[in-house]
């Protein structure tokens, strides 16, 4: 078995990983399947994370490759997800909330 899943694994892209995985999930989740078969499939299951976190990662790096500064030179950033701004009423209710403690210093 394992010779063959290699090449599939090969040529598996992210999301036919996924939609696999997904397959996977429902069948374990339902309740039918023997022991020995959870246990192939949660095998499986791993292997296809495993995949996906590859994928994930080296698109990652394409991207910091791909990223280019203000004056359209190509320069290499980190990825980080966008952030949530801080509006002026959550300032303030945090504000608050931090008035109610006790300082002891």
């Amino acid at each position: 078995m394992s010779s063959k899943s290699k090449p599939r694994e090969a040529e598996l892209n992210f999301e036919s990983a996924m939609d696999r995985l997904e397959k996977i999930v429902e069948q374990m989740e339902s309740g039918k399947l023997p022991l020995e078969d959870l246990i192939v499939r949660y095998e499986e299951g791993m292997n296809l994370v495993k995949i996906c976190q590859e994928r994930l990662t080296k698109a990652e790096r394409k991207i910091e490759i791909i990223a280019r500064n203000s004056a359209g030179k190509a320069v290499v950033k980190e990825f980080e997800p966008a952030q949530e701004p801080v509006t002026s009423e959550k300032a303030a209710s945090e504000s608050e909330s931090n008035d109610d403690e006790i300082k002891l210093f």
